[in-house]
């Protein structure tokens, strides 16, 4: 691999980022339509260049969100998801005709086994349906990227083929998807050599690379081939995505600022943003950032070792290689109590990353009082808690308005719930059954509100540190065979409990039930 040359010039990385559509694609971790468009905002907000918004022929819900980001959004590209299908290039610039600027992504599998098991399809025909692809994509938009799937075990004399035929056609991104998670760095450093050196008009398209983590190495696959010379790195934010996950974009794009020296690449993400972003999306998507993750995890910049913590005191270099502020955490919490006023509360949001509307404000400053006469002070954690607990844009059929409990060893616990429906109309149940307090509450939510749910997973962490501090709760239920997430903080665990369990309940509410159409694995 390259050696590192201080001389050598700096490239742009172009960063693609496909947490709405590989990154929805994780189980459970689907989102609505306002979810979807309050991301695309953090992404542009962030400085990804490229956003792909969704697959639209993947259902109408998915076209919607596609055509709602492309119209809104403005500042990066808009791309959406297509087979080389007429009809989904036809579905796909519909959504995304009034992007400012539109991207249409086809895709096609190479590899052996796709075209003997799932396609069935010859090399002539592979490369005859990939050329009609990509050539009626560019009758809509110049801008066309085309990846041919499960490229990393396709045979290289017949990528090369496809790949040059896919640039004759127009395509101006050509990707190159470790579909399977199957490839090692040195591996895909050799392969986008290759492709550089034995495709002739490889200069006129942008060489991308799309890497899944199945073995561990997505971020480290993205790496070698930007060090071969890729341009553009397709990634999610937390590494989110199928199965294992995808690249992970805070992980790329931090090693390529701090190892400029090795890379000699650098990217537009306003760094400062990865924090509150990675947030935004697992309060979303209900996907947990475990607490050791590199970048944002919550030990990212954590020293508990005396030793480190002395030489942290003395120059903070001896033990990390960034700031905690270059990434969006604060070097240190700003407390807040009771009496402060609704005017700091609105500049720490600020400087958390959060840009929050008058309406949006005044909600966190009602729970923030509350909170705040329960416990003596309240950290950017708590604050941030509250924040994504406020700002979740889900229809509250119901809320909690009370509950008592009553439960001890050897007897059938006994709660009285009391909810409180959109119309203001208060219903009060007292019911003695379950095997447990969560279970108690959950039951008396399930006979308020009529649904039925079975309760998949059931999550509870602290928010922050001490006896006093936030309790943060998620919940996964399942219901008519569809997951939905809900998730609730209070320093009340019981409560927390019951505002995630009514939070996925008011979700099924508002779902709109639409069958997918789409059946064929993606890249």
């Amino acid at each position: 691999m390259n050696e590192a040359n201080p001389k050598t010039q700096t490239r742009r990385i172009v960063i693609f980022d496909t947490t709405l559509r590989d990154g929805e694609q994780s189980p459970g971790c689907s989102m609505n339509l306002q979810e979807k468009l309050e991301v695309a905002h953090a992404l542009a907000q962030l400085g990804v260049d490229v956003i792909e918004a969704g697959f639209p022929i993947a259902s109408p819900g998915d076209f919607e969100a596609v055509k709602a980001i492309a119209e809104s959004v403005r500042g990066p590209v808009i791309c959406g998801l297509a087979r080389c299908r007429p009809e989904d290039i036809d579905r796909a610039w519909e959504a995304l005709r009034f992007a400012e600027s539109p991207r249409i992504h086809v895709f096609l599998a190479t590899s052996a086994i796709h075209r003997e098991h799932k396609l069935r399809m010859t090399k002539e025909q592979i490369i005859d349906v990939a050329v009609a692809g990509v050539r009626r994509a560019v009758g809509y938009c110049p801008n066309v990227e085309f990846s041919p799937e499960d490229a990393v075990r396709t045979e290289i004399d017949f990528l090369c083929q496809v790949v040059e035929a896919a640039i004759d056609a127009g395509a101006t991104t050509i990707n190159i998807p470790d579909t399977v998670g199957y490839a090692t760095p040195g591996q895909m450093f050799r392969l986008i050599t290759t492709l550089r050196e034995r495709v002739p008009n490889i200069g006129k398209a942008v060489i991308s690379v799309h890497c899944h983590n199945d073995l561990g190495m997505a971020v480290a696959n993205s790496l070698a081939a930007v060090e071969a010379g890729a341009g553009q790195v397709e990634c999610t934010i937390n590494g989110i995505g199928e199965r294992a996950g995808n690249c992970a974009l805070e992980e790329v794009v931090m090693a390529l600022r701090v190892r400029q020296d090795i890379y000699h690449a650098d990217t537009g993400i306003v760094s400062q943003r990865l924090v509150p972003t990675s947030r935004l999306v697992a309060g979303i998507t209900g996907m947990v950032v475990q607490r050791n993750k590199a970048i944002v995890g919550q030990n990212a910049f954590a020293h508990e070792a005396g030793i480190h913590q002395d030489g942290i005191l003395k120059e903070p270099k001896t033990y990390e290689i960034m700031r905690p502020e270059d990434v969006g955490f604060s070097r240190s919490d700003l407390v807040l109590g009771k009496h402060s006023g609704r005017a700091a509360l609105a500049a720490r949001a600020k400087a958390l990353g959060y840009q929050l509307t008058p309406e949006q404000l005044d909600r966190v400053f009602r729970e923030f009082k509350i909170l705040a006469d329960k416990k003596k002070e309240v950290y950017d954690g708590d604050l941030a808690a509250l924040i994504e607990q406020e700002t979740r844009v889900v229809t509250d059929t119901w809320s909690l308005e009370s509950y008592q409990l009553t439960v001890g060893t050897q007897r059938v616990p006994e709660v009285t719930m009391t909810l409180r429906r959109a119309d203001n109309e208060l219903r009060t149940l007292t019911l003695a059954a379950g095997d447990g307090p969560v279970d108690a509450v959950f039951l008396a939510i399930e006979k308020i509100t009529g649904i039925t749910v079975a309760c998949r997973d059931f999550r509870v962490h602290s928010v922050t540190v001490g006896k006093d501090a936030l309790g943060e709760v998620q919940v996964q239920v399942e219901y008519n065979g569809e997951i939905f997430r809900g998730r609730g903080v209070s320093t009340d665990s019981l409560e927390a409990s019951a505002k995630a369990f009514l939070n996925a309940i008011n979700r099924v509410l508002a779902k709109n039930h639409r069958p997918k159409v789409v059946s064929e694995e993606t890249s």
